[in-house]
């Protein structure tokens, strides 16, 4: 046993004495579908309430950030990307707010007991897709340019510890089919109107700084194809991620 999985260990007993609760079984799948240490999930799931209160407060802030902070070229009329965008389209606009509420929502239902298959996939889409999505762009299209070094680090690694609680749901998930169907439909249609066809107005993705002109955002820009290129890209991930969960939780059980 490696020096950091006894310390790990360690932590997690720690962790037991104050959230002691029964934890499901840890199935044996490849590590390319629950790639973390049993001891991270088994910490990680004792602490399902406060984790799950973390993420639907980070939803309330990411709506009220959508809301009510003003985009950058509208500073003087105090104008948020929900003011830019049509009412009917708003749903699509704040993305990680709304997978940080699946995440929450689906701790939530896991210890309560209430089986929200729906949600599950959901949250575990939502967590790859826009954990990592967000720190692509930071880093490679977007920059730290314009924006307080807190804020632009806070982006990156509260997005990343998405995508790694996307790794605890298949320990009490199944995966169903027909809720990975309603996942890939619900993203896809995401990635559509956010990219591709916005149905009103204009795209609905999260605005970029690397798009920002002085005339306004320009969706033209090869900041646009890179952040839909990576979108399409996550978005494949996790339909293959989920459906290889799914696959290798059915061969354990055959």
């Amino acid at each position: 046993m490696s020096v950091v999985t006894r310390l790990g260990r360690r932590l997690e007993g720690v962790i037991a004495r104050y959230f002691d609760t029964a934890l499901p079984d840890r199935e044996t799948l490849p590590r390319y579908v629950a790639p973390l240490p049993a001891w991270m999930e088994d910490a990680a799931l004792r602490l399902a309430w406060p984790i799950a209160i973390v993420n639907l407060l980070g939803t309330a802030f990411g709506f009220w950030y959508y809301g009510f902070h003003p985009v950058p070229l509208t500073d003087p009329l105090f104008v948020s990307q929900f003011g830019l965008t049509a009412p009917e389209m708003w749903l699509f606009v704040p993305d990680s707010p709304v997978a940080t509420g699946f995440i929450g929502l689906s701790l939530v239902a896991w210890r309560l007991d209430w089986h929200a298959e729906w949600i599950h996939v959901l949250a575990f889409f939502g967590c790859i897709k826009l954990g990592l999505w967000t720190p692509y762009v930071q880093l490679l299209v977007n920059g730290p340019g314009g924006l307080n070094p807190l804020m632009y680090h806070f982006l990156i690694w509260s997005h990343a510890l998405m995508a790694v609680e996307a790794f605890l749901i298949h320990r009490y998930s199944e995966f169903p089919i027909w809720a990975i169907a309603l996942a890939t439909v619900w993203y896809t249609l995401n990635d559509v109107v956010d990219y591709f066809v916005p149905l009103i107005g204009d795209p609905h993705h999260t605005l970029l700084r690397a798009e920002q002109t002085v005339l306004g955002f320009d969706h033209t820009l090869p900041a646009h194809d890179q952040a839909a290129a990576g979108a399409v890209v996550l978005t494949i991930l996790a339909v293959f991620l989920a459906t290889a969960t799914r696959a290798k939780k059915a061969e354990l059980g055959a």
